[in-house]
C-alpha cells in the first residue's frame, strides 16, 4: 500500500490529539498545494489544525475535488489540509476506519459497503474491510462515469461492448468494478459477456486502452487523464442505455447509481449528447476525528463555496444545498450534526435518517 512520505519534524503537541494521520506535508500534499498557489493560505492557517484528506491517484477526479476541498479550508484558515493520494478507496479507507486517515473524498456506494460491512452486498460482493467508525462530512458533487473507447473504434453503444475486451479486477480500486459493473448492467451486460483485461486501479485500465490492450476502459467525465488520453490516441464515451428498461438494469445492479445526460462537447471525450452513469461524492471523516476538526473544515468550504467552482467543473454542484440530504450511505459525523443545526438546514426527516442508519 503506497504511503505518503513524513517530514521529520513532528506536530506540536497540542494538534496530536486533533490529528491522527499525514503528520506534516507529504510529497504530493506539497506539490498539490504548492501548485495551487496556497503560500499565502498556509501563513493564516499555520495555527489551524492540520490534518490529511485521502484522495485517488494525481490525475482522476477524486484529486482534483480532494485538492480543490483543500485548497479553500486551507486559504480560509480555519484548517490545514493536505492531499495524500493513494491507489484507490479500498486501499484509504481502512487507513480512515483505524484512525491513521482524517478525512477522505469517497463515493457513496463505496462509503456504503464498507459502513455496513460483510452482511451488504452489490453484485453479490462485498469485498471492501469494514469501516463501522466512517461518518459523512458532507455530502458533495454527483460524478458522471462512462464506458470510454478510441474516437475511431467501431464500437457505438453499450450493446456493442458484447465480447470486447473490457478491463476489469480492479483489486486495488474497488469502486471502479462496480462502476463497470453498472455500466455493463444498464446495456443488459455481465462481466461474463466480456473479455476481462485485468487491470489495478483506474489509471491502469485507461493506459490499457490508450496501449491497444484493451477495447474499452471507464473513467469519470472530466478526469485529466481522460485528456491526456485524448491527445495521445482520441477517446470517446459511449452512452449507457437510457432507457427506462436501462435506467432500472443500472439501479438494481447498484443501489444508489442513477443515469444523467452530458451534452456534446461539455468535456473531453463527449462527442455526442451522452447518457452516462452518475453517484455521489462525498468528504467522510475516519474514526475517532474531533467534533472541532470537522467544524473547522466545513466552516472553511461551508463560508467560501462558491470559490470550489472555478477549481474544477465536478466543483460546480459541490453546493451547501447538496450536503445535507436523507438518501445517503452513512451516518453523519456528530461534529456535522451540530455545524448543520446551527445553520437551520438539519431538518426532522434528518434526525429519522441519522437513526435509521445508526440502526438505532
Amino acid at each position: 500500500m503506497p504511503r505518503p512520505c513524513r517530514r521529520a519534524e513532528e506536530d506540536a503537541p497540542t494538534m496530536t490529539a486533533i490529528r491522527r494521520a499525514g503528520r506534516g506535508v507529504g510529497i504530493a500534499g506539497a506539490v498539490v498545494l504548492g501548485a495551487l498557489g496556497l503560500g499565502f493560505g498556509i501563513s493564516r492557517a499555520a495555527t489551524a489544525p492540520p490534518a490529511s484528506i485521502g484522495a485517488n491517484p494525481p490525475g482522476t477526479v477524486f484529486y482534483a475535488v480532494a485538492s480543490g476541498l483543500a485548497k479553500v479550508a486551507t486559504e480560509a484558515g480555519t484548517a490545514r489540509l493536505t492531499v495524500q493520494p493513494y491507489t484507490g478507496t479500498s486501499t484509504f479507507i481502512p487507513l480512515m476506519e483505524g484512525g491513521e486517515l482524517e478525512f477522505g473524498v469517497v463515493n457513496a456506494i463505496d462509503m456504503g459497503l464498507a459502513y455496513r460491512g460483510p452482511g451488504f452486498k452489490i453484485g453479490g460482493r462485498n469485498p471492501f474491510s469494514p469501516a463501522p467508525g466512517i461518518r459523512l462530512v458532507m455530502r458533495g458533487s454527483p460524478l458522471l462515469i462512462g464506458l470510454l473507447v478510441k474516437k475511431d473504434s467501431p464500437i457505438r453503444a453499450v450493446q456493442d461492448v458484447r465480447g470486447k475486451r473490457v478491463t476489469g479486477e480492479y483489486p486495488a480500486h474497488l469502486a471502479v468494478w462496480y462502476n463497470m459493473l453498472g455500466l455493463l448492467a444498464s446495456g443488459g451486460l455481465a462481466w461474463s459477456d466480456v473479455k476481462v483485461v485485468p487491470v489495478p486501479a483506474v489509471n491502469e485500465g485507461l493506459d490499457a486502452l490508450v496501449q491497444g490492450r484493451a477495447d474499452v476502459s471507464t473513467f469519470a467525465l472530466g478526469g485529466a487523464k481522460v485528456k491526456e488520453a485524448d491527445a495521445s490516441v482520441g477517446v470517446r464515451f459511449l452512452s449507457t442505455d437510457c432507457s427506462p428498461d436501462g435506467e432500472a438494469r443500472l439501479r438494481k445492479a447498484v443501489p444508489g447509481y442513477y443515469p444523467r445526460w452530458a451534452k456534446a462537447g461539455s468535456s473531453t471525450g463527449i462527442v455526442e449528447d451522452t447518457c452516462l452513469v452518475a453517484y455521489d461524492l462525498y468528504l467522510g471523516a475516519g474514526r475517532g476525528v474531533a467534533d472541532a476538526l470537522v467544524e473547522a473544515v466545513l466552516r472553511g468550504v461551508w463560508e467560501h463555496i462558491d470559490k470550489l467552482a472555478p477549481i474544477h467543473p465536478v466543483l460546480r454542484e459541490w453546493t451547501r444545498e447538496r450536503a445535507v440530504d436523507p438518501d445517503v450511505t452513512i451516518p453523519y459525523h456528530p461534529g456535522a450534526v451540530r455545524f448543520y443545526r446551527e445553520r437551520g438546514v438539519w431538518k426532522a426527516e434528518m434526525d429519522q435518517a441519522q437513526q435509521r442508519l445508526l440502526g438505532s
